[in-house]
């Protein structure tokens, strides 16, 4: 007899919490998506609104990322950074990274200069990197952190002229000395040096979460008419 009943009650219990888990979780990837399209929206405003004059770093810090600003200093022309595994059109490349330092202070923003192609034969032979070495002004995006890559293997000790996996502020100020603020910025005004500056375009990643969503509802309904075709059975079997 209570055989009986848990063979009826238990598929019950099991579709019910499959059901009652694959809508929420449903739910949650939606909000997930609607959340990021609102972020979509505000990035997107963002880009559209005109350059912000930066001179200190404490104007740097309080602006949010997708800010475009427009700054004066010098690059530190003695400690290029080398982010490897940036293809741009099916082509292995380099974002080049400097420091940049602003003018009249002792602070530094890292800029992330442009794309460089690797060379085919030799990874580490760095093609002449042309740096004005006067005062310059240039334009970016604020971001607040770099793009990563999965790092195989041990990463090497950071150093000037390093072509790295991935870069950490703090590794780069203990090795450099310099005062590095804590986001950085992706130039996007011509510097005569021959970089492409073709950056990703931001995603928020609303499609993302859809697709997540979509597979949480739909597990909840292929549970609901599994139950219903085993209860129809089993109804057949037993008449």
């Amino acid at each position: 007899m209570l055989k009986s009943i848990l063979t009826r009650i238990l598929p019950f219990v099991v579709t019910a919490l499959l059901c009652v888990v694959g809508v929420l979780l449903g739910n949650w990837q939606t909000r997930r998506a609607l959340e990021k399209e609102t972020l979509a929206i505000v990035i997107q405003a963002q880009l559209r609104q005109p350059a912000v004059s930066i001179r200190t770093a404490a104007e740097f810090s309080q602006l949010q990322a997708f800010h475009k600003v427009k700054l004066k200093g010098q690059f530190v022309r003695n400690w290029p950074i080398y982010l490897d595994n940036r293809p741009l059109y099916g082509v292995a490349g380099f974002y080049v990274l400097m420091p940049f330092k602003l003018q009249n202070s002792e602070h530094a923003i890292l800029i992330a200069r442009g794309w460089l192609q690797r060379n085919v034969t030799d990874r580490t032979k760095i093609p002449l990197l042309l740096t004005d070495d006067t005062t310059v002004e240039i334009e970016g995006v604020v971001r607040d952190q770099l793009d990563r890559t999965m790092q195989l293997g041990k990463a090497p000790e950071l150093k000037a002229g390093a072509i790295v996996q991935g870069l950490s502020l703090d590794d780069l100020r203990q090795q450099s000395g310099l005062k590095i603020a804590d986001k950085v910025i992706e130039q996007t005004s011509d510097g005569g040096d021959g970089l492409i500056r073709d950056w990703p375009q931001p995603s928020a990643g609303a499609d993302k979460h859809r697709a997540y969503a979509f597979q949480w509802y739909g597990l909840a309904l292929m549970a609901a008419i599994f139950f219903v075709v085993t209860g129809i059975r089993r109804g057949k079997s037993r008449k």
